[in-house]
């Protein structure tokens, strides 16, 4: 009997089940998550698993379902992180839209003039063939991918715009001051989306990721459609507010 006790005991932990020991690893890096600050790296998945006593694939299965969740983000090359603080957009209803928090560049990725199709004259209250510029750039704040912006604009608004003219500064001051455009009104959309594999490689982040797809018509105080925006923005980096207001007839 003592021989068969003496040898059962080892085994037991042996036979711990996995998900017991991912929690255990789950415990800790939820603890390193509320003590570190936004954008903090990790340890390395080898020295997560030493300093534990776990397996590298019981670490990585734990860090991929914080990921999934958003507490944490891997970068490629660089390692996983504690989610960053988001990025706030305030929108007031009939009020000036302020601008969006960070440094904002961009990196053009599409860039050409063609003659618009049916369905995208229509939107933009154009006819049929007339040139349309449409361009595809990557939005980066403080130089980490945050959206995909994708504009169409009648070309014969912007003649001479150049790649280069829309990888930094802003657009709306670019075209009331170079093209003596000045936006007034637009009527936006949103809706929550998920990545495919074009996005998730341009945005640097997993395929199926959380994103907000944006789609904006702007006119100018000529009434002209001088913007069609369809965009999508990283869920995990992304925050819009908005300030409402009641009266006897809210509820």
């Amino acid at each position: 009997m003592t021989g068969v006790t003496s040898g059962a005991s080892p085994q037991a932990g042996a036979d711990r089940p996995p998900t017991v020991k991912r929690d255990r690893v789950r415990r800790h890096l939820l603890k390193v998550i509320e003590n570190a600050g936004p954008g903090t790296g990790l340890a390395s998945e080898r020295d997560l698993a030493a300093e534990l006593g776990v397996s590298r694939p019981t670490v990585r299965a734990a860090i991929d379902e914080l990921t999934r969740t958003g507490l944490l983000v891997r970068q490629r090359g660089r390692g996983t992180f504690t989610s960053p603080q988001k990025v706030t957009q305030e929108l007031a209803t009939g009020l000036a839209v302020p601008p969006a928090e960070g440094h904002w560049t961009s990196r053009v990725v599409a860039f050409a003039v063609a003659p618009s199709p049916r369905s995208l004259a229509g939107e933009l209250e154009l006819e049929p063939g007339t040139p349309v510029l449409r361009v595809t750039r990557v939005r980066h704040v403080d130089d980490e991918p945050i959206a995909i912006e994708g504009l169409a604009l009648p070309a014969a608004l912007v003649p001479g715009l150049r790649p280069a003219d829309l990888e930094a500064g802003n657009f709306y001051r670019l075209l009331r001051e170079r093209f003596g455009i000045t936006v007034q009104d637009a009527v936006q959309t949103i809706e929550p989306a998920v990545t495919d594999p074009g996005q998730a490689e341009l945005l640097e982040i997993a395929v199926y990721a959380p994103i907000l797809r944006i789609e904006r018509i702007t006119r100018d105080t000529a009434g002209r459609i001088v913007e069609l925006t369809r965009s999508v923005y990283r869920g995990d980096r992304y925050r819009i507010t908005s300030k409402l207001r009641f009266d006897a007839d809210s509820g």
